[in-house]
């Protein structure tokens, strides 16, 4: 079998799992416990916190541990879009686009900037939204179905210029161990997820910038300095600070990596099925396509019996037919029907790249045939 849907999720990186099993079956302490175990599995995980932050937020920012990353986006929106208006983006994963949904019924008014053809915003229609109700921006770092990375940096510091007090919050799960980020001090609040990069599921991160004033989701026990209330998963956080140090110690190195298959299938496709949605300056983690004329689902279920295994869009979204950012983008029905999204893992052999790339040139063809 070939796994060609890390954007979904990642295999668990087994030496990250190995080397904190422990906090799973020996120091099981509740990190909340007064006593000296309790307090040794607290330490472990202020370490942790200490080690994911330092890669990629310089000092005046934290973290705040999350069940996901979906978890981390709903804390940011539903604490900062509390008035006025919230502004965001097309492309956003469902996290961030449900709850903005959610905080419509609620009667918050919500701005939807407007995509490229390659999913990256349009800056300028973003900005244009603003004014003087505005509480939140939210926009995604890289977009989650075509790989399209907007320069944050950029817009948030258009973004304070405008106003210094709204909060700017980016979903940064596809890019955070993927690609280089340091966050910049116009960025207030960013969304991380453990699992698109080895990390087990269920563990997430929010980082906030230290002065921002940030409200609870989740209320109890008050862990997490009042933020989070919820019993810390330590096993699952120290597995997130293994796995994390693996890939951003090669991050660089995988980077070159995938940049040769994500070209070798771009430059391999048949053209004249096969067109080509990601732009060359998109995270070369992930390249979505669209096989014109065919049902990107049948195409799906062929590849899976021949071994292969992609997506048609974000995993999230799965239930609908046609996916609203491809649709954003500017495809019609029958194109946006059609795509699949390829995500490769630096894992990856450079034969699983060439029998992939064959079986879909094949079972496209094979498609194609049949429906004429």
């Amino acid at each position: 079998m070939i796994y060609l849907d890390n954007a979904a999720t990642t295999a668990p990186d087994s030496e990250a799992v190995s080397a904190a099993i422990k906090y799973l079956q020996e120091q099981f302490y509740n990190p909340s416990a007064l006593y000296g175990a309790g307090f040794a599995v607290h330490q472990a995980m202020e370490e942790a916190r200490k080690n994911l932050l330092a890669k990629i937020a310089p000092d005046g920012f934290e973290w705040i541990f999350t069940a996901s990353g979906s978890e981390a986006d709903n804390q940011a929106l539903f604490s900062s879009a509390r008035r006025g208006n919230l502004v965001t983006t097309e492309g956003e994963h469902a996290a961030v686009y449900r709850a903005a949904k959610e905080l419509e019924n609620r009667g918050i008014e919500v701005r939807f900037a407007k995509l490229r053809a390659d999913g990256s915003v349009d800056s300028d229609d973003l900005i244009s939204k603003l004014d003087a109700k505005t509480s939140l921006v939210s926009v995604i770092h890289v977009n989650n179905e075509t790989g399209a990375i907007n320069d944050i940096a950029q817009i948030s510091s258009k973004v304070k210029a405008y106003r210094p007090n709204i909060a700017f919050h980016s979903d940064g799960v596809q890019a955070f161990g993927k690609i280089p980020v340091v966050l910049p001090r116009t960025i207030d609040l960013y969304s991380v997820s453990a699992h698109k990069i080895g990390g087990i599921r269920g563990v997430g991160g929010l980082i906030k910038r230290k002065s921002f004033s940030l409200h609870p989701l989740i209320f109890g026990g008050g862990q997490e300095n009042g933020l989070r209330s919820g019993t810390e998963n330590t096993f699952a956080i120290k597995q997130f600070e293994f796995a994390a140090a693996h890939k951003f110690a090669s991050l660089e190195q995988d980077l070159k990596r995938v940049r040769v298959w994500n070209e070798r299938v771009r430059q391999g496709l048949n053209p004249e099925i096969f067109e080509i949605l990601s732009s060359e300056g998109a995270s070369p983690y992930i390249l979505s396509v669209t096989a014109r004329g065919l049902r990107g689902e049948v195409l799906l279920h062929m590849l899976d019996d021949a071994g292969i295994q992609v997506g048609t869009g974000s995993a999230c979204s799965s239930k609908n037919r046609y996916s609203r950012v491809m649709l954003a983008c500017g495809l019609d029905e029958c194109r946006a029907d059609g795509v699949l999204r390829l995500s490769f893992s630096a894992r990856q052999k450079d034969q699983e790249i060439e029998e992939a790339l064959q079986a879909m040139n094949a079972c496209a063809a094979s498609l194609k045939e049949r429906t004429r």
